[in-house]
């Protein structure tokens, strides 16, 4: 049964939770777009509250999803009594801010509402078990993260398996991932001075802290907080931040870029790396920017445009031919990857990933690499970064490179984990063409 909104007299942010989650298990389409057309319905705290649901049940789908087997004897449920236990416990055991009475009240009332039947009185008796017995639960769960860390911690058994195998510390990773991601922003240093930035949104209300990283220059990144999103402050609409996490920049800081250069940026959308070197470039020169999907183009057109940053030149992969193109200074390849070093932001690829992808990624990538090497002028410099943690996608790809790229060095390389850094996983690599080619 799904979840029919047009029945309901008004738009509440645990009957729209409920829809996206529905609609999520039903297709590919990920999280962040589920959200980014439901929350528009939504305003101040039910806006957050209804992201923090979706969000979150996603996370701990595997916990959720024991519970609900511990209290229910292994019995099967309809798909939106299963959404809708998983929402309600959600709430019970990692959601503060509810009230348990709140949570098992509404949930219940969802149930009715979507007429489940005797569906909606088993819903009201394992949430009402689960309330009475909450300690005993938490207790178990605390114990779940050390003995079944997947369960516990709510990962893929394979990628704790490989964590594991990497990191003694690990389950860093593991809680890091279940945290919701904060917000960072980037000051726009050619529309405002820190400290013009920081007296606009002492007056609009906002709270900041700077973000003190060792690529990153003092000044440069805030995290955020405000009421409601960041994109409603009119310092975000005059163009003075961009919305970014620090260890995007690490790239771009390896990079280099200079005024008046030419460089090319590959998979340069939603516009995040190419504005952020279109300001350390006083927005002079000019930047390739280069995506295969055309929406998210339009994305860094607009991110550009609010930016005020004319020297990005944003065009489809299909309207160029990269073998021709340049030669440029400097090259960015920030590659499609596994994104496994950003799960706590893009909260679907702990499920949808799967181990036999990671070889056809570090072929792309690789090829990706050919590509763009061939067009870079002698004595440049080329970055390649993922957001991957997988040595795969990363060391990998720059050692089977350059086995055959003669004339090229790595000159850096850098994997940056929550660990180690606190930020985001990344990985930054700086590779140099000789002087004369060979």
């Amino acid at each position: 049964m799904g979840l029919d909104s047009s029945r309901v007299p008004r738009q509440i942010p645990r009957e729209i939770a409920a829809r996206v989650l529905r609609q999520w298990e039903e297709s590919p389409v990920t999280a962040e777009a589920l959200l980014a057309e439901a929350l528009p319905a939504l305003r101040g705290p039910d806006r957050g509250l209804c992201q923090e649901l979706v969000l979150g049940v996603i996370r701990r789908r595997a916990t959720l999803d024991w519970l609900i087997d511990q209290k229910t004897d292994g019995r099967r449920q309809q798909p939106l009594a299963r959404v809708l236990l998983r929402l309600g416990l959600y709430q019970l055991f990692f959601l503060d801010r509810v009230p348990d009475h709140a949570a098992l009240h509404e949930t219940v009332n969802l149930a009715h509402r979507h007429d489940l039947g005797k569906q909606a009185g088993f819903i009201n008796a394992v949430l009402r078990s689960a309330q009475r017995e909450k300690d005993d639960w938490l207790a178990r769960l605390a114990e779940l993260r050390t003995s079944q860390p997947a369960i516990g911690h709510s990962h893929p058994q394979w990628l704790v398996q490989r964590w594991a195998d990497r990191w003694p510390d690990h389950d860093t990773l593991l809680e890091w991932n279940n945290r919701p991601a904060p917000i960072f922003a980037r000051r726009n240093t050619l529309r405002a001075t820190a400290e013009e930035l920081e007296a606009q949104w002492t007056a609009e209300g906002a709270s900041f802290e700077p973000a003190e990283q060792s690529w990153l220059s003092p000044g440069l990144m805030y995290r955020l907080e405000t009421d409601g999103s960041p994109a409603a402050l009119h310092s975000f609409s005059e163009g003075k931040f961009y919305l970014q996490d620090p260890s995007t920049l690490a790239s771009v800081q390896e990079l280099d870029p200079r005024s008046g250069e030419n460089i090319l940026d590959l998979c340069a959308a939603p516009g995040g790396k190419s504005t952020a070197i279109a300001q350390r470039m006083q927005d002079t020169g000019a930047i390739l920017a280069v995506d295969i999907d055309e929406r998210r183009l339009d994305r860094l057109r607009e991110n550009a445009g609010r930016l005020g940053h004319t020297c990005i030149q944003p065009k489809l992969l299909s309207e160029i031919d990269l073998k021709t193109a340049g030669p440029f200074d400097r090259i960015l390849i920030d590659a499609p990857c596994s994104n496994t070093g950003v799960m706590r932001r893009r909260v679907d690829v702990r499920w949808r990933l799967q181990a036999r992808e990671l070889p056809s990624l570090a072929r792309k990538q690789l090829e990706l690499l050919r590509i763009a090497a061939s067009r870079l002028k002698p004595g440049g410099v080329m970055v390649y970064s993922t957001c991957s943690l997988e040595a795969e996608e990363n060391e990998g790809v720059v050692e089977t490179f350059l086995k055959k790229a003669r004339n090229y060095s790595c000159e850096t390389q850098r994997t940056l984990t929550p660990m180690s850094d606190g930020v985001d996983g990344a990985f930054v690599a700086r590779l140099r063409k000789e002087s004369t080619a060979s």
